[in-house]
């Protein structure tokens, strides 16, 4: 099966099967509240059932009625769907630029080579990235004798998946485990979307059961805490604060002590962003590092790095800044669905090495989705993938489902 035809299978589904999908679990559940926990927990709340969990739901069904393999399937064909809408404006660029490059590039040359570097360049997602993926391609072109520049786009696609993996050195997947307080600690600059993150985060997991409090460790900015509060309220879970230039590092110690006392399964730990250079950077979170370490040993479990996306190479340099003083476990990259230039994921992947883990496709709660690199590149090229599935195959395919 061809790499295109895989992604084809595994995301795109329009609107309309996805609505029959849901009709024809009504049927099997018997009702449409338990139709709406097996798709609408999968779109909205990233809820993966296990087959041991399946009897604890609220709402209970057989297991002859729904497998887990097509739950998760329905999930991946939602999960698509989030990052083909929220992608448009990158698709469009990248597949406008990538269309017009073969259009005029008819044969593999080193020309056509030299056009797809800039053209990678310009999409923001790194020079060095660039080069590794340019070269690899010259190597495929060479291995599988293509001369032609239309048979190379579905190995473009393909590279750049294994780009994003070829030194999987961190996880995507967040370190939260069942049974112990889990810490995450929140950094980033002013301005990147950061306490929405927050807001979204703890709607995220409040959504699957776990008991989630928040620190409003960012006692500098003005605003900051009752932003925090407003979304604390918004999505019903409880913030632990003080006031306006208290020591953020005192916020950590009662936020720490308030969720071990509450038996909070999650404790998400605002930051500062308005520290004037990297030394009072640096010191402000060691201070808040050891503050949480002390209560908790292991803690924070998780820091995320908070990046606007729109902002291209700077934010790339605010994530080498960060890593600098901070030992930052993953990224989360806010605002992709308003930037045309959606290479800075690979940019920051493969130039710091530091795992994308969520990524803002929109302004809905349950827009803030787990990054996966499959999506990622479903996202961008949806429609090219679309059209490269053959009209016969895709009637073969219908015949087969029938």
């Amino acid at each position: 099966m061809s790499f295109f035809k895989r992604l084809k299978d595994k995301f795109a589904k329009t609107e309309r099967e996805t609505k029959e999908d849901k009709v024809d679990i009504q049927e099997d559940v018997g009702s449409d509240e338990q139709a709406e926990t097996l798709i609408s927990e999968g779109e909205q709340q990233d809820v993966h059932l296990q087959e041991n969990e399946i009897d604890t739901q609220e709402t209970s069904w057989d297991d002859d009625l729904i497998s887990i393999e097509e739950f998760e399937e329905i999930e991946s064909q939602k999960i698509g769907a989030k990052f083909r809408d929220g992608l448009e404006k990158s698709r469009e660029n990248f597949q406008n630029q990538l269309n017009n490059l073969l259009a005029h590039y008819r044969k593999v040359d080193e020309d056509f080579f030299e056009a797809l570097e800039e053209m990678l360049i310009q999409a923001d997602v790194g020079f060095n990235t660039v080069m590794t993926l340019v070269d690899e391609l010259r190597m495929e072109a060479k291995r599988r004798n293509i001369t032609e520049t239309t048979d190379l786009r579905e190995a473009i696609v393909e590279k750049i998946v294994e780009i994003y993996h070829q030194e999987d050195d961190q996880s995507e997947t967040m370190s939260i485990e069942e049974g112990r307080l889990n810490v995450i600690l929140m950094v980033g600059v002013n301005g990147v979307g950061k306490t929405t993150t927050i807001g979204k985060l703890a709607h995220r997991y409040k959504a699957q059961g776990k008991k989630v409090m928040l620190a409003a460790g960012d006692t500098f900015r003005a605003g900051a805490i009752d932003q925090l509060e407003v979304w604390g309220e918004r999505v019903g879970v409880e913030v632990v604060r003080q006031g306006e230039g208290a020591d953020p590092a005192a916020v950590m110690y009662d936020a720490m002590n308030a969720a071990k006392n509450k038996g909070a399964d999650i404790l998400i730990c605002d930051t500062a962003g308005r520290l004037q250079n990297k030394q009072n950077l640096m010191n402000e979170l060691e201070k808040v590092k050891r503050v949480i370490g002390r209560s908790l040993p292991e803690a924070p479990h998780e820091v995320l790095l908070c990046l606007d996306a729109t902002t291209g190479q700077n934010a790339l340099a605010q994530a080498k800044a960060f890593k600098e003083v901070t030992d930052v476990t993953g990224i989360v990259l806010t605002k992709l669905d308003g930037t045309a230039k959606g290479g800075i994921v690979l940019a920051i992947r493969n130039e710091l090495h530091i795992p994308v883990k969520y990524v803002g496709l929109g302004e809905q709660l349950d827009d803030l989705q787990p990054f996966d690199a499959e999506s990622y590149v479903y996202g961008l090229f949806a429609d090219m993938i679309e059209e490269s599935v053959p009209e016969d195959q895709k009637s073969e395919d219908i015949q087969d489902e029938a």
